[in-house]
């Protein structure tokens, strides 16, 4: 504390439990070292804070009420805030005239800094007055005396335990540790059982394995011959279908040739206006109608050929004549005189008239028509 005349200011420290002024005892610092008192005298380190700006304004105008003196009081006080509740350390000294002295401030410092220290270590906030520093002995002393009283008879009650429970502990413990060899044997020849079991399983299942592997390679096989098979089948069907259709076809051509007549489809015969046709063919001319020996002889070519057709059809052998088809120059032969043809073609002229070849010829043919008709 440093006391003066009026325009001097004393400082004071307050109780943090009372909120009393406390008068400090100075010697009690006398005893720090110079090592010790260095490192108080290190500015603590502090975090930026960034408050909100109402609540700033509001400390502001708060702390500057607080830290401004009255005109008539000679004493500021300074509360030292415990590291817990403040997010800094250290202590503000407002002077009401802003007289100090390097000498007063080092010990201010050094003694906010001890404070400060010792309301970090401890649930206890300091500076405290001598009456508050008693009433928290007495209650650390009471304290004390109870926990001691406590574990006192804790520790007596648990030696008393285990005085009377350790030779009945010893021999249950005994028999616990036989049942548990007991057990582990056991169960050491359970596990044993359990491996030679493990190992057939393992060889059955390798066995499996096995046996799956050829079975799908079985399978394989089987289903390449499978599709093979398939394959060859779809190609007999489709042939075995195209014979059936051609079989089919030639069946339907079969009964369609049956039906047909050969003689109808190779020699047509009809008429064309005076004179009979044969595969249109005119077989005879008039006076009125002069048709060409050419287209004569060819009708005749045509007759002899379907005669003779026929006889050979009817397995017939004429009796005095063989005809000799030779298209418009046909002509029979008589089997009792060889050297004698009955031609039937003429090529017209006065010659026909003295000819008489052409007219026997017609009459032998007409007696090979007699011959196949009966």
């Amino acid at each position: 504390m440093i006391s003066g005349s009026r325009g001097t200011t004393r400082v004071s420290f307050v109780c943090q439990k009372c909120s009393q002024p406390l008068r400090l005892d100075q010697s009690s610092f006398s005893s720090i070292d110079d090592e010790t008192l260095s490192e108080l005298t290190l500015p603590l380190p502090s975090l930026p804070v960034v408050p909100n700006e109402k609540s700033t304004a509001k400390e502001k105008d708060s702390d500057h009420e607080a830290n401004i003196p009255e005109v008539n009081d000679d004493v500021v006080k300074r509360t030292i805030a415990s590291k817990r509740s403040v997010d800094g350390n250290g202590f503000t000294l407002i002077d009401a005239q802003n007289v100090r002295s390097d000498n007063l401030s080092h010990r201010l410092k050094v003694t906010s800094q001890l404070f400060d220290i010792m309301s970090a270590q401890s649930d206890i906030d300091h500076p405290l007055c001598e009456e508050c520093t008693d009433t928290l002995l007495d209650q650390l002393d009471h304290q004390l005396k109870v926990t001691t009283d406590e574990l006192n008879d804790y520790s007596k009650e648990f030696v008393d335990k285990i005085d009377g429970s350790k030779e009945e502990d010893t021999e249950l413990l005994t028999k616990e540790l036989e049942d548990l060899k007991l057990e582990e044997s056991q169960l050491m020849q359970e596990l044993e059982k359990v491996e030679v079991e493990r190992c057939k399983v393992e060889q059955s299942i390798a066995k499996q394995q096995q046996e799956a592997e050829r079975l799908d390679k079985e399978e394989e096989k089987y289903w390449i011959q499978y599709n093979e098979y398939q394959k060859q089948l779809l190609e007999f069907e489709e042939e075995q279908q195209s014979v059936d259709n051609q079989l089919h076809y030639a069946q339907m051509q079969l009964d369609k040739l049956k039906k047909t007549n050969v003689f109808n489809s190779t020699f047509n015969i009809w008429y064309k206006g005076h004179f009979g046709t044969i595969n249109n063919f005119r077989l005879g001319r008039l006076p009125s109608v002069p048709v060409d020996w050419s287209e004569i002889n060819a009708a005749w070519g045509q007759t002899v050929l379907l005669l003779h057709a026929l006889a050979r059809k009817m397995n017939l052998k004429f009796k005095r004549y063989r005809l000799v088809p030779f298209g418009n120059h046909s002509y029979l032969e008589s089997l009792e005189d060889k050297s004698k043809e009955l031609p039937l073609y003429a090529s017209g002229g006065f010659r026909f008239f003295w000819d008489t070849k052409f007219d026997h010829a017609m009459v032998a043919f007409l007696d090979c028509l007699q011959e196949v008709s009966s």
